[in-house]
């Protein structure tokens, strides 16, 4: 507390009583919260950014309670991503060629490039290295007291390689060689924590059932995944996918899988009601894939009792009506704009 005092007496000698402050990772540093909460006792406007989730709420929990707003910021959206770039899209765009050619072009690199705005502007790939690496070390390393960085990033390696598929902390620990799924658990939760993953977790009523079911990871930036798993780069339907996960959470949806023989990639809970059901896939255009997507879908609307279901492509449009209601095809770009 001596150390914030001082440094409040400094700003205060050097630009005047202020009444707004602003502090970054300022959860780095013991005692932060008291600190705040006496400015705000005085009056004072607040905002505080942070990478870590569970440290940022566990301490504006303790002495802020009920006197915060939090807001998690995501990286750039397709249409901030368009803004950015000077592009400008109108309804008719969806119904000329050359719109649809300008938005398809547009899709391919959102879904390749992500959303970080420093990265966006600068095409480095040096800073999205360097981001990985003060994730790794600086987030989870240094803060959780790690004896080694090998493990951690075999483990994330080998997630990246299998993102938006099923799977174990079993499977993980026998992959990259450790000798507990708990340390396995623990690194993912470690990467939540940071926002660099995210995890889908089964459907189920039953809460033990859900906690044991297979789960499906997601990664917070197509980009900056791409730098450290090729498999990933190449991949438009993990791509796509992740894509869609994200936005999803953007919009601030609750999410789970839906898997009961046939599976869907997304429904979305809101109370005790799942009221949306979504697949992914990059083309129908194969009677085999066509048929397999919409019985997923499908299995989820009958399941959940939906009239509604999407389908999200790369550039499909199409309404089919099936036993349960209507699936609709939707480009990614139409879909997200």
């Amino acid at each position: 507390m001596d150390d914030f005092q001082l440094l409040y007496d400094v700003f205060v000698e050097d630009f005047g009583v202020q009444h707004t402050f602003y502090f970054d990772e300022i959860q780095l540093v013991d005692g932060w919260e008291r600190f705040v909460d006496r400015l705000y006792k005085h009056g004072n406007k607040v905002i505080v950014t942070g990478s870590n989730a569970k440290m940022l709420s566990r301490e504006l929990g303790t002495l802020l309670t009920g006197r915060h707003v939090s807001k998690e910021v995501y990286p750039f959206s397709m249409s901030e991503y368009m803004e950015l770039l000077g592009v400008k899209v109108t309804r008719d765009s969806f119904y000329t060629t050359e719109g649809r050619a300008m938005l398809q072009n547009v899709q391919k690199d959102y879904l390749k490039d992500g959303g970080f705005p420093q990265y966006l502007r600068s095409k480095n790939v040096e800073y999205l290295k360097s981001l990985y690496n003060d994730i790794i070390y600086r987030d989870i390393i240094v803060r959780y007291r790690l004896m080694s960085d090998k493990p951690l990033k075999e483990t994330v390696y080998y997630l990246i390689s299998n993102a938006t598929h099923l799977f174990t902390y079993n499977s993980v620990a026998k992959s990259v060689g450790l000798k507990s799924s708990e340390t396995v658990k623990d690194y993912i939760s470690y990467l939540e924590e940071t926002y660099l993953v995210g995890l889908l977790p089964k459907y189920d009523v039953k809460v033990g059932e859900q906690i044991k079911s297979p789960k499906k990871i997601y990664f917070i930036d197509n980009a900056l995944v791409g730098i450290i798993g090729f498999s990933f780069s190449g991949n438009e339907g993990s791509r796509l996918e992740n894509a869609v996960y994200i936005e999803l959470r953007r919009r601030g949806k609750e999410l789970f899988y839906h898997n009961d023989g046939n599976e869907c990639d997304f429904i979305v809970r809101e109370g005790l009601r799942i009221t949306e059901a979504y697949q992914v896939c990059v083309s129908m255009q194969e009677e085999k894939t066509r048929q397999r997507e919409l019985e997923g879908i499908r299995s989820a609307m009958k399941a959940y009792s939906l009239s509604e279901g999407y389908i999200i492509t790369r550039e499909e449009t199409e309404d089919v009506k099936v036993e349960e209601g209507v699936v609709h095809l939707v480009s990614f770009a139409r879909w997200i704009l």
